[in-house]
């Protein structure tokens, strides 16, 4: 496949039970063998307090990779999906601690609202664990339905509290 066939493609990850690095890496390794998918980058990791969800979890790892893909995107929520299942990963509670989310956040400049998949992620423009380490990665790159780069709406955010830039590579 060609690169004039693949698109360009987010991907958010977060954890905060057991290891999470070792998760990321493994679910970056395991993306970057997939014949349709290269991986491009990754941005520095985040060491975020948990928003929402229940009371005294620990803090979450956060980054964003970068990937060149030919799936398409319900392919590729199906992937993620099987990579979260790999790391054990079991959704008991909204927004609850967890081994390993990846999170589908843009796909080119692709809108979608679909029941299992919607793009751009509705909230990651709110989101200081996606736009930080999305911010390290593309700046310029601009929000498909907000018009508005990255940049802009990481500074039309209120001042990060409790987050630290944890490793640059990893």
């Amino acid at each position: 496949m060609t690169m004039k066939n693949k698109s360009r493609a987010f991907l958010g990850f977060g954890g905060n039970l057991g290891n999470p690095l070792e998760r990321f890496r493994h679910a970056r390794e395991t993306l970057a063998k997939h014949p349709k998918i290269s991986v491009i980058s990754s941005a520095p990791l985040y060491q975020t307090p948990p928003i929402g969800g229940p009371e005294g979890q620990p803090d979450f790892l956060n980054t964003v990779v970068e990937i060149h893909t030919g799936l398409f995107p319900a392919e590729l929520l199906q992937l993620c999906g099987q990579i979260e299942a790999c790391a054990d990963r079991i959704r008991e509670q909204h927004w609850g601690p967890r081994t390993l989310d990846i999170d589908l956040l843009l796909i080119d400049e692709l809108i979608l609202e679909d029941p299992q998949l919607t793009l751009p992620h509705p909230r990651m423009h709110q989101r200081h664990f996606v736009l930080l380490p999305l911010n390290d990665l593309a700046p310029q790159l601009n929000h498909p339905l907000l018009h508005k780069t990255i940049s802009h709406l990481l500074q039309a955010l209120p001042v990060a509290d409790g987050i630290i830039r944890v490793n640059e590579t990893w």
